[in-house]
């Protein structure tokens, strides 16, 4: 219960890491809906999500940025200054690390990003049901000394362990502020953004490693039909022809399934019936195409 003269707190807050440490399962455990898709392939996020937690006395926007990594074509550049960028913008860093992979180069290039911060910035230690308890303390000491960081939270975002105990936490860091967002908005992505994303999920869940981080996908149609069906009509597009045929799977199965399970989530989503139509398309080489990336969607501000 709220008390009468407690504050409202609210701000942005950006989870950071290295590729495939957990932040957009973080992201969604603690919106408590999926709206960054997940993978165990790295650099699955490519733009900004921006997660909306609201409670009674709180509100505190969340960007999952990408992974922050050495960039081989020109999207990965573009997702590392998008990551990079948005250090600046936010009132907390959640630095996020999986504990059973230990410090490695990555952590040390970002925590020297992080120096650079004036906000607070926490060390988040995920995947603690992956380690024994008392590995933990010496991998605090290690990160400890290359920076100072405000807190310390060890979690699961897999398992939901300690994902309260973080809120309330960083709650106490947030400044006084109004509510942004409704209370029952999750996210300020158009539901178009977060359609392609569901997509995109379902077709690295089933190519597995065959494709690599060539596909984009998005949304040209998207409108309610006469019999109240969400009827959904996306591209997805790949970089050469080899690749097209992988997706659409011997006799349309792959794709066919792409669909079925896609569909399942976004009617979660929406709410409601939906009509998913996919196309597959060959771009070449778009990933290094400044202009087909915007076209695309990706921005590096």
């Amino acid at each position: 219960m709220k008390e009468q003269n407690e504050p409202f707190r609210s701000g942005f807050v950006a989870i950071v890491g290295r590729p495939n440490v957990g932040k957009s399962t973080l992201i969604n455990e603690m919106i408590g809906q999926k709206i960054a898709i997940m993978s165990d392939k790295p650099q699955t996020t490519r733009n900004k999500i921006h997660g909306v937690y609201t409670t009674e006395h709180t509100q505190i926007v969340f960007l999952d940025t990408p992974g922050i990594h050495k960039p081989q074509h020109k999207l990965g550049d573009m997702m590392n200054q998008s990551a990079v960028g948005t250090l600046g913008e936010v009132d907390a860093v959640l630095f996020l690390i999986d504990v059973a992979e230990g410090l490695g180069g990555g952590d040390r290039y970002i925590i020297e990003q992080l120096k650079k911060v004036n906000t607070p910035v926490f060390l988040i230690m995920n995947k603690i049901d992956k380690v024994e308890p008392e590995q933990l303390l010496p991998l605090i000491a290690q990160y400890k000394e290359l920076h100072e960081f405000t807190e310390v939270v060890p979690i699961s975002a897999l398992q939901g362990n300690n994902i309260s105990t973080l809120l309330e936490v960083l709650t106490g860091y947030l400044p006084e502020g109004p509510q942004y967002y409704p209370a029952d908005q999750i996210t300020d992505h158009p539901e178009q953004f977060v359609c392609a994303e569901l997509i995109r999920e379902k077709i690295l869940h089933l190519t597995r490693e065959e494709i690599p981080h060539s596909i984009a996908v998005t949304i040209e149609d998207m409108r309610v039909q006469d019999n109240g069906v969400v009827y959904i009509g996306a591209v997805i597009f790949v970089e050469r022809d080899s690749q097209k045929g992988i997706v659409i799977g011997k006799q349309g199965a792959l794709l066919k399934e792409v669909g079925k399970q896609a569909r399942k989530d976004i009617e979660l989503l929406l709410g409601s019936r939906t009509f998913l139509e996919l196309w597959v398309k060959v771009k070449k080489d778009w990933r290094n195409q400044e202009r087909i990336l915007k076209d695309l969607g990706f921005r590096n501000e």
